[in-house]
């Protein structure tokens, strides 16, 4: 039985057109993901299924008394009642009646009449005959269940909500929505407030869900596990593929292939019978062919080629210049919000050139407090934090698109944060992020999440750096956006540091792991694989292999790879392990004197900016024999500054050579 049916709908916003005629059965039991580049309409046509916008043409139809429940990207500021009582209002009639069973309760203890007594009994007994039958005496261990998935601890269930912050408020707002069990759950990126832990635990509660489920989301590895069926929103059209994203991906490559190949061979059949006509539209004896042939044209339902996939982000970070070795230490790191200790003055933690972390742990357990203060964004009450030689930080995070002027034009928001780019470099700064011609000129306002975090990511282009911190780069780009974002990370020749729940992206870019955990970081070095045998936690990997990837024509799709064996995959470890272990026996001399080095360099360094000041004060030249003896010592110092400069970049190219002549071995 169809719970909703969508006939021939068609939607446009204003001179926007964003679909036509599109289909769709939702039934129990089905799980679609919709997917399309931004702007395609996907969030509108969950808004359609709630009657919230209306269709320009063809019809939606709902099945009688079908509950439709909606999770917003926004959801509204709410305060006054605590997480717990805000999930449970969720229950609908089973909220309302213990609600009215609290009242009575509060009533019975005032009441002094016999009779007044009886009829609140009665009421009572009947109101709780009712609770019972709805399953209500669960329903607050199932609320508690749901907010603790989410990763509410107990304390947190019962704060206020108006003390949350807005992606703790969605999280509240999704545990409702759970609660309430509708027949139909509408979910607008569900993920994109939720850690790795809850992102989990939410895949398997829908895995479980009895109603039909219609979600929107860029996060691969969700899709495989929740989805049984794609809707694909591409160039005003809709195309409904059955299975996961993995079978979504290599059904449409077969489709294109099929629609090219019978739209060049219809091609070539018109061409013959066009050639047919123009020779012979002025012979007697060929008149009924001609006309006949003519007719035939006219009625022949044409084969559209597929039309090329739209464009995404093509950037690459430019050339960043080289840090030192050690590129950022921390030392004894003391962190707290008043009472709340994050790390207590243990926390000791060095990454170098060439690293590219992803930071994982449970909510609340410090990773964007550590990001924050590897950024240098955040200060700490104790500890050191030590920048290696030549170390420039970027730092991007999801307060940076707050942080963006709303009255300001795309060109003057890049402007303002680039002033050492000229005008035509700036333009071509923002075409590299698909804003070109008149979309330079929209306000940041009315821009859509989507690009507000390509304008970001672009003011974090206008300025080189060699460490860059990133707090879920991800949100709210499509999925061939995330894929060139993905090329342009593995690219970088710097070091970065990220935090996601995009567990596609820390497989795709990640070869060190740190587990942040009860004031501590624990470091794994190898990529996500590594840190889960270590762990002895399965993880999934269907999802690194597929999808799209970048090619020198553009952005392509590729089908899945098969996946490993167990067997394989444990040789294909075994041999990553003994590589590591051989680049680190045969390395180990040569990161000792490269660490030696930076430290006398850094040493010679400052004494040589000593000597400059000193040399560029005007009363050291009352002293004759002093500016002599300073000069030969700042000759002396430099001399030794350009020496140890040449043996540190000797030391760190033939360190370079040394690591790739023992690379990890991989099958993937």
């Amino acid at each position: 039985m169809s719970l909703v049916t969508i006939s021939g709908v068609s939607k446009s916003h204003a001179a926007q057109h964003l679909f036509s005629d599109v289909g769709l059965m939702i039934s129990a039991g089905r799980r679609v993901a919709v997917v399309g580049p931004n702007g395609a309409g996907k969030t509108t046509l969950l808004e359609l299924i709630t009657g919230d916008q209306e269709p320009d043409a063809g019809t939606i139809t709902r099945a009688r008394d079908v509950v439709i429940g909606y999770l917003r990207q926004e959801v509204a500021e709410s305060k006054g009642r605590s997480a717990l009582a805000e999930v449970l209002a969720g229950a609908g009639e089973a909220s309302g009646i213990a609600r009215r069973m609290r009242h009575i309760e509060m009533e019975l203890a005032d009441a002094e009449d016999e009779d007044e007594l009886a009829e609140l009994m009665d009421e009572y007994g009947r109101l709780q005959h009712r609770f019972e039958a709805m399953g209500g005496y669960g329903m607050e261990s199932e609320a508690r269940r749901i907010l603790a998935g989410l990763g509410f601890a107990d304390v947190d269930m019962e704060r206020d909500i108006g003390e949350f912050s807005g992606g703790w408020m969605m999280r509240v707002a999704l545990a409702r929505l759970l609660l309430q069990n509708p027949d139909v759950l509408l979910l607008d990126e569900p993920t994109n407030h939720l850690d790795l832990a809850s992102v989990e635990w939410l895949q398997g509660f829908l895995a479980q869900y009895a109603g039909a489920i219609v979600l929107v989301s860029h996060d691969r590895d969700f899709i495989n596990e929740v989805a049984n069926r794609v809707l694909e929103l591409h160039d005003g059209s809709a195309t409904e593929y059955v299975g996961d994203y993995a079978d979504f991906v290599e059904q449409r490559t077969e489709r294109m292939a099929q629609l090219e190949a019978a739209a060049k061979n219809q091609q070539r059949k018109i061409a013959h019978t066009e050639a047919f006509i123009d020779r012979f539209r002025y012979k007697a004896s060929k008149a009924r062919q001609v006309q006949s042939r003519i007719k035939s044209l006219e009625k022949l339902d044409r084969v559209a080629a597929p039309q090329r996939r739209r464009r995404s982000v093509k950037f690459r970070f430019p050339e960043p210049p080289r840090s030192g070795r050690t590129v950022i230490a921390l030392k004894d790191i003391e962190k707290r919000y008043g009472d709340n200790v994050v790390y207590a003055g243990d926390l000791d933690l060095t990454l170098e050139r060439g690293q590219k972390v992803a930071l994982i742990g449970p909510n609340g357990a410090g990773k964007s407090t550590l990001l924050k203060i590897l950024a240098g964004v955040l200060p700490f009450e104790g500890g050191s934090r030590e920048l290696g030689s030549n170390v420039h930080v970027a730092y991007f995070a999801q307060h940076q698109i707050e942080a963006l002027t709303p009255t300001r034009t795309v060109f003057e928001e890049l402007n303002d944060a680039a002033p050492k780019l000229s005008t035509s470099e700036v333009r071509r700064l923002l075409g590299a992020f698909l804003f070109s011609g008149d979309a330079v000129d929209k306000r940041v306002g009315v821009l859509s999440g989507g690009e507000q975090t390509r304008l970001a990511l672009a003011k974090l282009l206008a300025d080189p750096a060699n460490l860059l911190c990133l707090d879920e780069p991800t949100n709210h780009l499509d999925i061939q956006s995330r894929d060139v974002l993905e090329d342009a990370l593995n690219a970088f020749a710097g070091t970065i540091v990220l935090i996601t729940h995009d567990r596609y992206l820390i497989r795709s870019v990640a070869n060190t792991i740190i587990e942040v955990n009860d004031g501590q970081a624990d470091v794994y070095p190898g990529d996500f694989e590594y840190y889960a045998a270590k762990r002895g936690v399965d993880i999934e990997t269907r999802g690194a292999v597929e999808g799209t990837q970048a090619t020198p024509r553009g952005v392509v799709d590729v089908p899945p790879r098969p996946r490993e064996s167990a067997k394989e995959a444990s040789e294909r470890k075994r041999r990553e392990a003994e590589a590591r272990n051989a680049r680190h026996r045969r390395t180990r001399n040569l990161r000792e004197a490269l660490a030696r080095t930076e430290t006398d360099a850094a040493s010679a360094e400052r004494e040589l900016a000593e000597l400059a000041d000193r040399l560029a004060d005007p009363a050291t030249y009352a002293d004759p024999s002093l500016v002599r003896e300073l000069v030969v010592r700042h000759n002396d110092a430099r001399e030794r500054v350009d020496a140890l400069a040449s043996d540190r970049d000797r030391l760190a190219s033939e360190l370079d050579v040394a690591e790739s002549e023992v690379a990890p071995v991989s099958t993937r």
